[in-house]
């Protein structure tokens, strides 16, 4: 079956999350992608978090679908290997500090004077321009000055950060958007490349919802809430008998109604000041109370078939254990099953979006570090000698 992709060359510089993730997404939906990473050592992220042979299960999520090529960047061959691939490919993805690439000789202006047809993504902490743009930067770091940090955790307390690498992952998805959008418009508009860059701080306040008009309006900086959502109500964590939690989201005007009836508080679902939103809001705690006074008499799962009973949004907070053993999770194709090089089997996180009729996939497994630098450079017309010579000086 033909992919959305199909066709597509994806050059890959950057290293650990945000660049790599943008990448492994267009490999799963057909683009080629070759993975450039530093001799002996390769990308950071084959050594980050739970290791198994030497090499992190991270990886086999982050680079399937990938080729790897083995170059030293520094290295004036390896800058004219670049060069040559960009002759031939469609997208660059890097996400280095400012400036790096440029010292290369491998910047913008660059590599559109190779190919003026191609399209360049450019992660980092604070873009490309403006008085921050040489500070280092992580999306932790983009995190907190995206707004994301202060909201997090409860009120009074240490600010503490999501679970994951979200400030990155945002940024990657934002770099996919706009790499299909300038694909897009390149076959528009007569075969114009383009350069997309992307903040990780950007990317993070791009998700703030109503933060700036609130403040700008009202003054209003809005604050840490725990497990609330402000100024919507209900919507909360609710503990329930054996210290589980259910997360009910009652803040539908009917969905209210029908909450309170189903936990016997037809007083409340009748009251006309609790109608609408803004009457709620005025009154969460009154209604946070309510319903703790119900949940705490039930187990988890008796609470939420009275709540699914009665058609209002609510769920358990999912482990990953639960998320390996959910049968909603398997029917929809989200644990894939496969095997590491060793035969160890590993289950891997599914393909999304999900395309009806052009539907992405795993046709490889992630590769080991550079292999595919003899298919790749041979494809450029490098000889086995000069490769040969290439590796005793490091090159490659």
């Amino acid at each position: 079956m033909s992919k959305p992709l199909d066709g597509i060359r994806v050059l890959e510089l950057g290293q650990l999350i945000a660049g790599p993730f943008a990448a492994k997404m267009l490999a799963e939906f057909g683009a080629e992608v070759i993975k450039i990473e530093p001799p002996v050592k390769g990308d950071p992220l084959r050594k980050w978090r739970l290791i198994h042979n030497g090499t992190s299960v991270w990886w086999e999520v982050q680079s399937r679908n990938k080729k790897s090529v083995t170059l030293d960047l520094r290295q004036p061959e390896a800058q004219g290997v670049v060069r040559s691939l960009v002759q031939e490919v469609d997208v660059v993805v890097e996400n280095f500090k400012p400036g790096t690439m440029e010292g290369w000789g491998l910047g913008w202006e660059d590599l559109k004077a190779i190919n003026p047809r191609l399209v360049m993504l450019r992660v980092s902490g604070y873009g490309q321009t403006g008085p921050y743009r040489d500070l280092p930067g992580f999306g932790v770091i983009g995190e907190a000055m995206g707004g994301l940090r202060h909201l997090s955790g409860e009120p009074g307390r240490t600010p503490v950060r999501v679970g994951i690498s979200i400030g990155d992952s945002l940024s990657a998805l934002h770099g996919v958007i706009g790499i299909l959008m300038a694909l897009r418009a390149r076959d528009q508009e007569g075969g114009a490349g383009q350069m997309i860059d992307v903040a990780l701080y950007e990317s993070v306040f791009n998700m703030m919802e109503s933060l700036l008009p609130e403040y700008s309006v009202f003054g209003e900086v809005r604050q840490a809430a725990g497990s609330s959502l402000p100024g919507i109500a209900p919507s909360n964590a609710y503990r329930c008998k054996g210290n589980k939690f259910v997360l009910i989201a009652g803040n539908g005007d009917s969905i209210f109604k029908r909450l309170m009836q189903a936990i016997g508080r037809d007083d409340l679902a009748q009251d006309p000041a609790l109608e609408n939103n803004i009457g709620r809001v005025k009154q969460v705690d009154r209604i946070d109370d309510a319903i703790s006074q119900w949940t705490i008499q039930y187990e988890l799962d008796e609470v939420l078939d009275t709540l699914n009973e009665n058609h209002i949004p609510a769920g358990k907070i999912y482990d990953i254990a639960d998320i390996a053993h959910d049968p909603h999770y398997q029917a929809r194709g989200m644990i894939l099953d496969s095997v590491l090089p060793d035969g160890t089997p590993i289950k891997l996180p599914g393909i999304v979006p999900k395309l009806g009729g052009t539907p992405g996939d795993v046709r490889s497994a992630a590769p080991s570090l550079g292999q595919h630098t003899d298919e790749v450079l041979s494809r450029l017309g490098i000889d086995e000698d000069t490769r040969k010579a290439w590796r005793e000086r490091g090159i490659v």
